[in-house]
C-alpha cells in the first residue's frame, strides 16, 4: 500500500472523527477523537472476528506505517513547535521555577505512581510482571502532550497562570521524560549495577542542556534571517526548514529533538 494511500485514509478518518466530535459529542477535541477512535478500533475488532479480511485489511495500513518515524521524527517535531510559537516567553519567565519543578520531579513521581498502580492492578489480574518494566511503562506515558495540554485548557476557560504552569511542563518535559526512559530501560536490561550516577548526568546533560542550547543556536539564527525579509512565503519555508532540520541534527548529536524544537520555537 502506497505512503499516498496511507495518509489519505488517515485523513478522511481524522476529518470524519472531527466532525463526529464537533456535531454530535461536543467533547474537548482531543479526548472527543480519542474515545472515537478508540470506539472505532472496537468496531474494527468485533467486525473482523465476524469477517476476517475487514481485520487483514486493517493490519496491513497498521503495518505499512512506519509509527517510530511517523510520530516521533516528524509530527512530533511539527505539535511541539506549534505549541511553543503560541507560548509567550514572558509567562514561562515568571512561571519557570514551578515549570521547572513538574517538568523535572513532577515527571519522576508520576513515572514511579502510575508504574506502582500498574504492577498491583496486572498483579491482581493474575498476571505476573516484574516491577521494573512496570516502571517503564510509567516512564513511557508520564509526560504530557502539549497539543491536548493546549487545546483542553483553553476550552476550559483555565486561569492564565496555571494554564503557563501546565502548558510550560508538557513542552520542557520530554527531555527528562526520555532520560529516564533510557536509564529504567538499561536497568531492566542489564540490573542496577550496570549505570552509575554520573553516567545519568552525563545523559541528562547531553540530552536536556544539548537540546536547549542547540534550539536557542538555531532559533536566534533563524529570527536574525527572518529580521532582513518581508515575504510570507519564504518566511513559512524558512520556520518548516528550521523545524525539519532542527529535529535531523538533533537525531544525528543525540541531543533532545523535542527540547531544541521548543526552545527554538520559543
Amino acid at each position: 500500500m502506497s505512503i499516498f494511500t496511507v495518509i489519505t485514509i488517515l485523513t478522511v478518518l481524522s476529518a470524519a472523527f472531527a466532525f463526529i466530535n464537533t456535531k454530535f459529542l461536543k467533547l474537548p477535541f482531543t479526548i472527543g477523537l480519542m474515545i472515537i477512535a478508540i470506539c472505532f478500533t472496537l468496531v474494527i475488532t468485533i467486525a473482523g472476528s465476524f469477517n476476517p479480511f475487514i481485520l487483514e485489511e486493517a493490519n496491513l495500513i497498521i503495518d505499512s506505517i512506519d509509527f517510530e518515524t511517523a510520530l516521533l521524527d516528524i509530527m512530533l517535531s511539527f505539535l511541539l513547535f506549534a505549541g511553543a510559537l503560541h507560548t509567550k516567553i514572558d509567562g514561562l519567565k515568571k512561571q519557570r521555577m514551578p515549570i521547572a519543578l513538574f517538568a523535572t520531579m513532577g515527571v519522576l513521581i508520576s513515572t514511579f505512581i502510575v508504574g506502582t498502580l500498574m504492577y498491583y492492578i496486572v498483579q491482581a489480574l493474575g498476571h505476573q510482571i516484574d516491577y521494573i518494566y512496570c516502571l517503564l511503562f510509567g516512564a513511557l506515558i508520564s509526560p504530557t502532550d502539549p497539543i491536548a495540554v493546549l487545546g483542553i485548557l483553553k476550552d476550559a476557560n483555565a486561569p492564565k497562570k496555571l494554564e503557563t504552569k501546565i502548558v510550560g511542563e508538557s513542552l520542557f518535559n520530554d527531555g527528562v521524560g526520555v532520560v529516564i526512559f533510557l536509564v529504567i530501560f538499561k536497568i531492566a536490561q542489564q540490573g542496577v549495577g550496570a549505570i552509575e550516577a554520573s553516567e545519568v548526568g552525563l545523559l541528562f546533560f547531553e540530552e536536556v542542556v544539548g537540546g536547549i542550547a542547540l534550539g536557542l543556536l538555531a532559533g536566534w539564527l533563524v529570527f536574525q534571517l527572518m529580521k532582513v525579509i518581508d515575504h510570507y512565503e519564504t518566511e513559512v519555508m524558512i520556520t518548516l526548514a528550521l523545524v525539519m532540520g532542527l529535529s535531523s541534527l538533533a537525531h544525528l548529536i543525540h541531543v533532545s529533538g523535542p527540547l531544541a524544537v521548543v526552545v527554538a520555537g520559543i
